[in-house]
C-alpha cells in the first residue's frame, strides 16, 4: 500500500519583483487524507505549489515532502503526482504516446500507461490525439501522468475544472480512494462548493497570506447567525433598520441584517409601521464562512 509523505510548508515567501505574491506561508498537510488548498483567483495558490514542485524558487522559506525538497528526491515521479495545467500536451500526440514519453524517462513499466488510462476512465481514447479532447478529458489525462509513477503524494491543481457532473462525482470518489489508501492528496480550487464533498481538512490563503486551516467541520462556526428580512416595502425596511443602527446587506432573498435575533429586527419593523414579507435567523453554512475569510483576510 502507498505510503504518503507529509508535505511541510515553512515560512515560504516569494516576490516578484515589488509584488509578494505568497507571504511568509506556514502549513502542513498529512497523509491518508485529502486536504483543499483554497483561495480566490490571485490569492497565490498556484505560485505556492509551483513552489513545492521546484518550478519557482521562493524567495526564501522551504516546501518539503517528507523533509526533502522536490529536486532532492531520489524518483520523483514515485514519489510525487502532480497535475498542474490541463492544456500542456502537445495537440498531435495521442494520449498514450504522450505517457509513454514519460515511462521512457522515468525508467517506469510502459505497462502502466495503459493501467492508468483505464484507471482515469480514458482507455477507449488512448488513441486519438490529445489536440481533439475536451477540457474535462485533458484534466483525466493529467491526472493519468500524475499516477504513472503510483506515489504516495498527490498535489491536483483545479482537477474539477471542466469535469461534466459525471466526471465530478467520479473524482470525487477518487480522491477518497487515494487517500484511503494512505496517500497524501493535496487538491487546489478556488470554490469550496467544489471541493467540499471529498476533503477532509482546508488550508485557505487570500493575498498570499494563511487565513485558516483546519477541518473541515472548523468552518462551520466561524460566522455567527443573522436575520434574513424582507417587506413588499423595501425602501421603507431599509429606512427603519439604518434609523436604529443595525448592518446590513442585501441578498437573494432579503436584506442579511448582521444580529442574531429575529425578534430585535421584528419590533424595529413593526415600530415603523413597516410590513414584512420574510423574517428568519439564517445560521451561515460552510460556503458563506469560506467568502467571509478570504473576502475579510482576517486569520482564525
Amino acid at each position: 500500500m502507498p505510503i504518503g509523505a507529509v508535505i511541510e510548508f515553512t515560512s515560504i515567501t516569494k516576490k516578484f519583483g515589488q509584488v509578494t505574491a505568497v507571504n511568509d506561508l506556514s502549513f502542513t498537510v498529512e497523509p491518508g487524507r485529502v486536504t483543499g488548498f483554497l483561495g480566490p483567483n490571485g490569492a497565490g495558490k498556484t505560485t505556492t505549489l509551483r513552489m513545492l514542485l521546484g518550478l519557482v524558487a521562493p524567495t526564501s522559506g522551504t516546501a518539503t515532502f517528507g523533509g526533502l525538497r522536490y529536486r532532492d528526491l531520489p524518483r520523483p515521479l514515485h514519489t510525487v503526482g502532480a497535475a498542474l495545467e490541463a492544456a500542456s500536451f502537445h495537440p498531435g500526440r495521442t494520449a498514450a504516446h504522450h505517457l509513454g514519453v514519460y515511462t521512457i524517462a522515468a525508467g517506469i513499466p510502459r505497462t502502466r500507461v495503459a493501467e492508468v488510462l483505464h484507471t482515469v476512465g480514458l482507455a477507449e481514447h488512448a488513441s486519438q490525439r490529445v489536440g481533439g479532447y475536451s477540457l474535462g478529458m485533458r484534466q483525466r489525462l493529467g491526472l493519468a501522468y500524475s499516477l504513472l509513477g503510483d506515489p504516495g503524494v498527490l498535489v491536483l491543481d483545479e482537477p474539477i475544472n471542466g469535469l461534466d457532473p459525471e466526471g465530478i462525482k467520479w473524482i470525487r470518489g477518487f480522491l477518497s480512494s487515494m487517500a484511503a489508501e494512505g496517500r497524501t492528496v493535496l487538491v487546489s480550487s478556488h470554490l469550496l462548493s467544489e471541493v467540499q464533498q471529498s476533503v477532509d481538512d482546508v488550508i485557505i490563503i487570500a493575498k498570499g497570506e494563511l487565513v485558516h486551516s483546519g477541518p473541515l467541520s472548523s468552518l462551520d462556526t466561524n460566522i455567527a447567525p443573522q436575520v434574513i428580512v424582507d417587506s413588499p416595502d423595501r425602501d421603507a425596511l431599509i429606512a427603519a433598520l439604518t434609523e436604529a443602527g443595525l448592518p446590513f446587506t442585501s441578498g437573494r432573498t432579503g436584506l442579511i441584517v448582521a444580529v442574531p435575533d429575529p425578534g430585535r429586527v421584528g419590533h424595529i419593523a413593526f415600530a415603523a409601521g413597516v410590513e414584512l414579507n420574510a423574517l428568519h435567523r439564517q445560521k451561515a453554512g460552510l460556503e458563506e464562512s469560506f467568502l467571509a475569510l478570504v473576502e475579510g483576510g482576517d486569520s482564525l
